[in-house]
């Protein structure tokens, strides 16, 4: 075995300290949370869903995805009206079976999905899914629903246990976004020639779409390089791209994405003090975050959501799932920081401004419904403006000795005026 780095070897160093108790150590749930904005209110509109990932909604349909299994279908008024649907009461639209050699090891199986952006002319869905065939590999494939036909969109997306990334989202240009996860191999994000720690940007079709390769010498449908485990994907009307992504033993990260950017992983993970990590003011070719949880603080990122709807108090924030932290988290990106004390809730609002971090923006959390529907794998808005929760309590990772799972578990949740 090679000799470690020095920086290697501190967090080797650092990993056995706090082997065991890193959980400890770690603050996951916010101590305060801000109330939520006047008359919103939660509705359970689905339960006994198993282990649902993510949400996409086109034309009169409502598609979800479950981890261990495929994808259902709810009629679209079910999720803007309806109530206390369990998870039968939807149709399986495509079954896990269905998915040429899935598996659902550790973090794997069934994850993103999106609709063709003309959907349902064609009627086709995209889904991101983990496949074991001697070799175990993330796909995107795309199914036509008429046809009932499965094709392949890309292949050959490392996989592992954990880190598979998954989210799929279609932007504001109609290009289909594809996040993939460093599968447990730190080096490769950082390689233009792999698809792992990646945003990819393609056509409908899977070609590349962005106009002229950011990455000259690499793979063409590579939009940005550099990441750990993206979960989160959301888009501001003018097409700019925010992702957000897991840490390593916190030090979660909300990113506003550019071109060709390498955003660092896993060289660099925060400021000049870290005691792991190189900071990003130490390297100039790499991209920092807008928000860094640091290493004692963990939101747990998943799936993340731009807000522009009936709810005032959050029109323009991007909105943040968090798993560990059990939190919904609102984040105004603020050109003057000044301006955070003008902000509703400043009082529990946390400003993201160290001088190493993306100046683009200076970035404000405020944390929502701290604990009350348990781990949150990602958020969404509905056609209504409504935002739509979907809990992961049953995967596994519930706190030890917390609230949840609960009875039903798990759960779409609607919030909106009530």
């Amino acid at each position: 075995m090679p000799p470690l780095d020095r920086r290697r070897l501190l967090r080797a160093t650092a990993a056995a300290l706090t082997a065991g108790v890193a959980g400890c150590l770690l603050d996951a749930r916010p101590d305060e949370a801000a109330d939520p904005p006047d008359g919103v209110a939660p509705t359970t509109v689905v339960s006994d869903l198993e282990i649902p990932w993510d949400l996409a909604v086109a034309g009169d349909d409502a598609f979800v995805t479950e981890r261990d299994g495929g994808v259902r279908r709810f009629d679209r008024e079910s999720l803007v009206d309806g109530a206390g649907l369990a998870a039968g009461d939807g149709e399986v639209a495509l079954a896990g079976a269905d998915l040429p050699e899935r598996t659902a090891p550790g973090e794997g199986g069934t994850l993103g999905v999106a609709a063709h952006p003309d959907y349902p002319e064609p009627p086709a869905l995209y889904v991101y899914y983990t496949a074991e065939d001697g070799e175990r590999r993330n796909r995107v494939v795309r199914y036509d629903r008429d046809r009932e036909e499965i094709d392949p969109i890309v292949e050959g997306i490392p996989a592992a246990r954990t880190h598979n990334g998954g989210r799929l989202r279609v932007g504001p240009d109609g290009d289909l976004w594809v996040l993939t996860g460093d599968a447990e191999d730190p080096d490769a994000a950082r390689d233009p020639d792999s698809l792992s720690g990646s945003v990819l940007r393609l056509t409908p079709d899977g070609d590349p779409a962005a106009p002229g390769p950011p990455f000259p010498d690499g793979d063409p449908r590579l939009f940005t390089v550099g990441h750990r485990n993206p979960q989160g994907l959301a888009f501001a009307p003018d097409g700019t791209a925010f992702v957000a992504e897991h840490g390593p033993d916190a030090r979660d990260e909300v990113s506003l994405l550019r071109s060709g950017g390498n955003y660092g992983w896993d060289v660099a993970r925060g400021g000049p003090d870290d005691p792991e990590y190189d900071g990003y003011d130490a390297h100039e070719a790499f991209v920092p975050p807008l928000v860094n949880t640091g290493p004692e603080t963990t939101w747990a990122p998943s799936g993340i959501a731009r807000y522009d709807g009936p709810i005032p108090e959050w029109n323009g924030r991007l909105l943040v799932a968090g798993l560990a932290s059990e939190t919904l988290f609102a984040v105004a990106l603020l050109d003057d920081a000044a301006a955070a004390d003008d902000l509703p809730d400043a009082e529990v609002a946390t400003v993201h401004d160290a001088d190493w971090l993306d100046d683009r923006y200076t970035a404000v959390s405020v944390p929502y419904y701290v604990g009350e529907f348990g781990r949150l794998r990602h958020v969404a808005v509905g056609p209504d403006g409504a935002l739509y929760l979907l809990t992961s309590n049953r995967d596994g990772r519930a706190r030890v000795g917390g609230d949840f799972p609960q009875d039903r578990d798990d759960r779409i949740v609607r919030l909106d005026r009530a």
